[in-house]
């Protein structure tokens, strides 16, 4: 039979599924230890990871046997892609898996912000009546810009069509079928930092979109947008970020993701309650249903690889 090593949280029903047909070794809180990786992955044709498993080529090198990777989600950053290629390691990933559970945190964390609810909320707690102090908008006849325009955003676009939004989006590579299916405006990186009035983040990390959100960009925001990044932390500029909101640059923020996961001190000590904003821990793609559905299809995809 062949190895199958887990070094991250995967839903229970789908490892026993695994468990029929191979050799399962799971440690949800493997992926702390490199060096222990580094140790074992020689006997496993199969590792399943998420994105805090570093599969760089000093652990790949000992992956004497790996045929298959089977990533719980999307992004590859975390997973030397060139050296699988050249291995001819396959890599799987669940990719439209969790684009409903990830759509719905743009979508409620727009909302959230949008409608201030952070500050109604937290002063009705402490006895007050702050119906003036403070404004509320609607959702509806906003205009909300999508940086990229993959599976997540797609989801992104139905669902706030549903409350009367604009949706435009920026995607140099989207496909030309893409234009006539789905009634959104394609137009310029530019025109979407100038106009929206919430934009949201749906790219990968790569050299071209590292530090992309930054300083200058931030200066050409006029609507004073609030802005979603669910993607990958590295892409937004943090302390930029601080900046622009700030100098009212931006009327809040939903961060999911950041440059250091755990989230760094150096950041979040600059944050306080003043702030219109939402931190999560990288999870706006992980709930019940969607750790479900990425599971069993990993693991199917995996029996089916080896069949």
């Amino acid at each position: 039979m062949k190895n199958i090593l887990i070094t991250e949280f995967m839903n229970e029903d789908s490892i026993a599924i695994l468990r029929k047909n191979f050799n399962v070794k799971y440690d949800l809180n493997l992926y702390k230890d490199e060096e222990q990786i580094k140790k074992e992955i020689s006997n496993f044709e199969v590792i399943i990871v998420r994105n805090k498993t570093q599969l760089k080529k000093t652990i790949l090198d000992n992956a004497l046997k790996l045929k298959l990777i089977g990533r719980l989600g999307v992004g590859l950053d975390n997973i030397d892609k060139k050296y699988c290629e050249k291995k001819n390691i396959h890599i799987q990933t669940a990719k439209g898996m969790n684009s409903d559970s990830v759509a719905e945190y743009v979508i409620g964390s727009s909302l959230y912000l949008i409608k201030n609810i952070n500050f109604f909320n937290s002063e009705t707690k402490k006895g007050l009546w702050p119906r003036s102090s403070f404004t509320s908008n609607e959702l509806k006849d906003k205009i909300l810009g999508l940086i990229g325009f993959g599976d997540i955003s797609k989801k992104v676009f139905r669902l706030a069509k549903n409350f009367g939004a604009k949706v435009i989006s920026y995607d140099p590579y989207v496909d030309a079928k893409l234009k006539k299916e789905f009634n959104v405006i394609f137009t310029t990186f530019d025109e979407v930092i100038e106009t929206s009035n919430i934009i949201s983040i749906h790219i990968p990390l790569n050299n071209e979109t590292k530090n992309l959100i930054n300083s200058n960009v931030f200066d050409k925001m006029k609507q004073k947008p609030i802005l979603i990044n669910t993607s990958r932390g590295s892409i937004v500029n943090e302390n930029d970020l601080i900046n622009a909101y700030k100098n009212k640059k931006l009327s809040g923020f939903a961060l999911d993701v950041f440059e250091k996961e755990p989230i760094d001190e150096s950041f979040y000590k600059k944050i306080d309650d003043s702030f219109n904003c939402i931190l999560t821990p990288h999870i706006s793609g992980v709930t019940e249903e969607s750790n479900k559905r990425i599971s069993e299809f990993i693991a199917n995809k995996i029996i089916h690889f080896f069949d």
